[in-house]
């Protein structure tokens, strides 16, 4: 079976000024469909720069990166946007809520990129607040909510459109341990009985626990994985 996210030799500097910074060296890992992927190392070690580039917000200085099967640095912006909308879900540590919207305006955000219908949209977003325990939130704004509902709605607002790939970072680093075990739940949950292949940036070692796999980097090198 192909993997669902294949990285050959992939490499990523940045130029400050005349200093070439790498944070990625040589790279080489394979992600199977229904993985559960955490992803550890010391600050600078390149975690985020790595989610970047899964989810298509980067690109890479050089190697391959392909997801399901499409070579996605080749892919011009307006296609890789496209790709993103519909094929990834992303979690931040911060939530990255609008502040002005409901629970539902903000899970439905992604799905604006669509062709679906406003009636469709607000039952898709309803659909994935229930399934993240909060169908009695939708109305709220995320000021009358508490830190893990947010994290909740964020991720509601992951998965809304059915992604393939959902990247979480440090999607408990927020959180206080009791909201964050319940985040990690629910993370767990997807992976287990949605099928969800998740990627989480995670410091956090009893975070990492949850996942079926850990990976560590450090100075943009896999260096160990833990079983």
């Amino acid at each position: 079976m192909s993997a669902l996210v294949s990285i050959n030799k992939l490499s990523k500097f940045y130029q400050r000024g005349s200093e070439k910074v790498q944070v990625l060296q040589e790279l080489d890992l394979e992600i199977q469909q229904g993985d559960f992927l955490a992803l550890m190392g010391p600050s600078g070690s390149g975690k985020s720069t790595l989610l970047n580039l899964i989810g298509g917000l980067d690109r890479p200085s050089s190697g391959s990166l392909h997801v399901d099967g499409k070579d996605i640095a080749a892919l011009d912006e307006s296609a890789l946007s496209k790709w993103r909308s519909s094929n990834i879900g992303f979690v931040f540590q911060m939530y990255n809520l609008l502040p002005v919207l409901s629970a539902e305006k903000n899970v439905e955000l992604p799905l604006l990129l669509t062709s679906l219908s406003a009636s469709e949209r607000t039952k898709r977003a309803r659909a994935a607040l229930q399934l993240v325990g909060l169908g009695d939130r939708g109305k709220h704004k995320p000021r009358e909510l508490s830190g893990g509902q947010e994290q909740r709605v964020g991720i509601a607002r992951a998965i809304v459109s059915d992604p393939k790939l959902l990247l979480c970072d440090e999607p408990t680093g927020d959180l206080d341990r009791k909201s964050g075990d319940e985040i990690l739940d629910l993370l767990q949950a997807l992976n287990q009985q949605q099928g969800k292949t998740i990627i989480m940036v995670t410091h956090d070692p009893r975070a990492a626990e949850r996942a079926k796999r850990v990976l560590h980097l450090d100075k943009g090198q896999l260096v160990r994985e833990v079983a």
